[in-house]
């Protein structure tokens, strides 16, 4: 059985929509995949189009999606269809949308930036080396599965999340003598969830090329595209 799979990818281009999603289109086809690309969330409003959509891989960041894009993702996604995307494509999309942030479980608040003594304005200043941890349920779980705790120089995102996700990795903030939180902080990294009969997968690396070309980072993306396709 054919597997299709839709990619919408827009909103802000300084995540690069189209070249970081374009780094997965090969993966996907050579797993058999039939693969569409769009342009605009509203795509979610057609329940028929929706119905025979077996994954979403979504980057857009920011942007705005009505309420009935955003309701036609919600009942694709509890009728089975996967839903999957990394960084802001999927932690910081439609932030106007209170259903669409329950539908994935985190939001992203902020990815601190280096002292501002190092800070030089060359478009890094909010990259900090960081650890992405897998945790006890990631080791046995099959996207992380032979994997182990890596390290990045690239954003560290802080998200808002709740319980129903499965952390798979978390990444931990430290005390920074230039910011006002005063104990260290762990946030989810990688996460899926169900809803109703469909799965959703999460990687917050993944700001740009650079980032998804990291070894563990591609091989947790393409896993979890495949873990959160549709089963059945």
């Amino acid at each position: 059985m054919t597997c299709n799979v839709l990619v919408v990818r827009g909103g802000w281009e300084g995540h690069h929509p189209v070249e970081t999603t374009d780094l997965f289109l090969p993966f996907l086809q050579g797993q058999g995949f039939e693969v569409t690309i769009e342009d605009d969330p509203e795509v979610y409003a057609d329940a028929e189009r929706m119905a025979a959509v077996d994954l979403v891989l979504q980057s857009v960041t920011m942007s705005h999606a009505s309420g009935e894009a955003v309701t036609g993702l919600r009942d694709a996604v509890a009728a089975g269809a996967g839903f999957a995307g990394w960084h802001g494509g999927i932690a910081d999309s439609f932030r106007a949308s209170s259903d669409y942030l329950q539908l994935v479980g985190g939001q992203f608040v902020a990815h601190p930036s280096k002292h501002p003594d190092a800070r030089r304005d060359d478009g890094r200043d909010g990259f900090l080396e960081h650890t992405i941890d897998l945790t006890d349920l990631g080791r046995a779980h099959e996207i992380m599965v032979g994997l182990d705790d890596f390290a990045l120089d690239t954003e560290q995102y802080w998200v808002l999340h709740d319980d129903l996700n499965d952390v798979l990795a978390t990444t931990t903030h430290p005390v920074q003598s230039h910011q006002p939180w005063h104990r260290p902080l762990t946030c989810p990294a990688v996460w899926t969830r169900y809803w109703g009969n469909g799965r959703v997968f999460v990687a917050t690396p993944g700001h740009d090329v650079e980032a998804l070309q990291d070894a563990n980072v591609k091989t947790i993306i393409e896993r979890g595209m495949l873990w959160a396709a549709r089963t059945g």
